[in-house]
């Protein structure tokens, strides 16, 4: 059975591995072109185009995907088999190709979730478990018939950035077992037993913007708690300071805890002792912050941040 193989991030390179340790025949690799990034803006390659070099696979990294060179590449490849994870929306042309189909590893219980950023809405929402789905690929994205599901407990206190890298793992399995039980079906002439989604069941996860960062110091203290382990590590959570000598700063909160109760104080006033803690009044408690970053600053405890940052009197988030 060929297979080809397209991704573009590290949560992609699991699946690849694990189909690769397993003695698939991966005959191509298909991954985003090489692109400026950071400060210096160099051209970074993709963390599934480190590993397709470094595993010697057949590599393809087109502009447009419609491009007619990369659509005569692909069919030379004569695969019988694609998956898809953490790719970009595939054309009909693509995707109808092989012969087998084209099967996606989306990172939630489809139908919830669908979309961009599956995993910072499951946090920020409060869902206490997520998951990884394969499907076969058509039309309208995230939509295809279920071939298997795995679910994944969300414990209490998960960042988006934990629920990734346990989601990266389950996906991984769920590729393997997903391909074993496509190429039984085909050496047998059965046909694979699918599911169905329940649009009745449908939510959406869209991509995240940057003004869906600001945190809301009128919410209560889990939804802000959940926001702030939702867009963690990335894109991070972020509130506007404003120091008792009125200098205003933008800061990002990487993580915190919460506690409920009656505050008594304004949404976004501060209690801290200047040395250990820092904490944030909102609407039924106050949220204690425990990870944070300054404008061009390097990510550090509370405590790191209160042994160099004086918070005047007055101070709060606004």
């Amino acid at each position: 059975m060929r297979i080809v193989f397209m991704g573009t991030p590290e949560f992609a390179v699991e699946s690849l591995d694990i189909l690769i340790k397993n003695n698939y025949n991966v005959v191509g690799v298909v991954t985003a072109p090489d692109k400026p990034a950071g400060r210096g803006q160099q051209i970074q390659q993709s963390a599934v185009k480190k590993y397709a070099l470094e595993k010697n696979l057949k590599l393809l990294q087109p502009e447009k995907l419609k491009d007619e060179n990369f659509i005569t590449e692909l069919k030379e490849l004569k695969a019988d088999l694609q998956f898809v994870v953490a790719f970009r929306m595939l054309p009909e042309v693509v995707w109808n190709m092989p012969k087998m189909g084209t099967y996606n590893l989306h990172a939630s219980l489809l139908p919830k979730y669908r979309g961009a950023a599956p995993i910072n809405w499951a946090i920020i929402n409060g869902e206490k478990e997520s998951g990884v789905t394969t499907f076969k690929l058509k039309h309208e994205i995230d939509t295809g018939n279920i071939l298997f599901q795995q679910k994944v407990t969300i414990d209490f206190g998960t960042t988006a950035g934990e629920l990734h890298d346990k989601l990266m793992v389950a996906g991984a399995e769920l590729i393997l077992r997903t391909v074993k039980q496509i190429n039984k079906n085909f050496d047998d002439g059965s046909e694979l037993d699918f599911l169905l989604q329940e649009e009745s069941m449908v939510c959406h996860a869209p991509k995240i913007f940057k003004e869906d960062c600001l945190i809301d110091w009128s919410k209560t203290a889990v939804e802000i708690n959940n926001l702030i382990k939702g867009l963690s590590p990335y894109p991070t959570a972020y509130a506007h300071f404003k120091n008792g000598d009125g200098n205003l700063q933008t800061i990002k909160i990487f993580n915190s805890k919460y506690e409920l109760g009656d505050s008594f104080q304004p949404n976004g006033s501060l209690l801290t002792d200047n040395k250990n803690f820092l904490k944030v009044y909102c609407e039924n408690g106050w949220i204690e912050v425990t990870e944070i970053q300054l404008q061009g600053k390097k990510k550090m405890s509370v405590p790191e941040f209160l042994r160099g940052f004086i918070i005047r009197e007055g101070a709060k988030f606004i």
